[in-house]
């Protein structure tokens, strides 16, 4: 096969297009590509930062998976929230949604009012949940108290400090709502008339019409539910301020990794569990993407 000449006009092209992407061929190089190709490499040595990283093979993964009882208490952590804030994140997003999709006066407002939370940033949010929550000057136990409810222990009590996490994460549940609406409103409106036709409740409305058509939205709310709550972090390192406390119970596997990097600068350790995080978020998206084909409708047949 013979070399292909390029006129002068299309080398003048290249060159161009080149000279115009190079800053962000540069940046994805530097900051993306040779940090993922580093920190592959670091996962094999004892790094410090401090000092140049010394070749150790496999003992970082060895030590992780036969050593280490934090590691499996953070996974366990992580999948305890992962399992309680998917569901809720699912029920909750399309109930709202669909609320927000009735035909109500001022509706623009109650859509504004869920979103809003979302722009505020995740530090400020936890700060203010750290002053609702409190044990004893929170608004939360105020209200149960006037209620004659026993106050509870959001963040202090190891049985409620999960559960309250993913509470605190309903509170930014607005971007997903949005994406259900939009999802919501572009089921048409001539399957809800063939059905009531037929007879179809609003039950059966929703589960035979709006579940379908609704499916490859929550699939990919799904997809980035998931991949969120495994690399949840800002909110339980303010709430905690970096311990994972009370007794571990908030210990994420990412707040793990952070600690073991910047705080012990155990870097190579740390490079090791990002690999690990890494093939299990891959691992569980691949399952949800194997499993889509039995539950998402594309109403094109894709």
């Amino acid at each position: 096969m013979g070399i292909v000449r390029l006129s002068p006009r299309v080398r003048r092209k290249l060159r161009n297009g080149l000279l115009f992407t190079s800053p962000w061929l540069l940046g994805t190089l530097i900051f993306t590509i040779y940090p993922i190709v580093a920190s592959l490499y670091y996962s094999f040595t004892d790094y410090s930062v401090l000092a140049s990283g010394r070749w150790v093979g496999l003992l970082n993964y060895r030590v992780m998976f036969l050593r280490d009882e934090r590691f499996y208490t953070a996974l366990k952590n992580t999948l305890v929230y992962a399992c309680l804030l998917v569901p809720m994140s699912l029920t909750l997003g399309i109930s709202i949604a669909a609320l927000l999709n009735l035909k109500l006066r001022g509706m623009g407002i109650y859509r504004a009012a869920i979103y809003l939370p979302t722009v505020i940033p995740a530090v400020a949010a936890s700060i203010v949940w750290l002053w609702l929550l409190d044990p004893q000057y929170g608004v939360a136990n105020d209200i149960l108290r006037r209620l004659g409810a026993p106050t509870i222990g959001w963040l202090s009590d190891p049985k409620w400090a999960k559960p309250s996490l993913v509470l605190i994460s309903t509170w930014g549940l607005g971007t997903t709502v949005i994406i259900y609406l939009a999802g919501l409103q572009d089921v048409p409106v001539s399957l809800y008339e063939a059905a009531e036709l037929d007879g179809a409740g609003v039950l059966r409305r929703f589960r035979h019409v709006t579940l379908p058509m609704l499916s490859p939205t929550i699939f990919f709310n799904l997809v980035m539910t998931l991949i969120g709550a495994f690399g949840y972090f800002t909110t339980v390192f303010v709430l905690t301020r970096g311990q994972g406390g009370p007794v571990d119970s908030t210990l994420v596997y990412s707040l793990l990794l952070y600690n073991n990097a910047f705080v012990y600068y155990k870097m190579g350790y740390a490079s090791a569990m990002a690999w690990i995080l890494f093939i299990m978020v891959s691992l569980v998206t691949y399952l949800v993407f194997r499993s889509s084909g039995r539950w998402v409708y594309y109403g094109g047949g894709g």
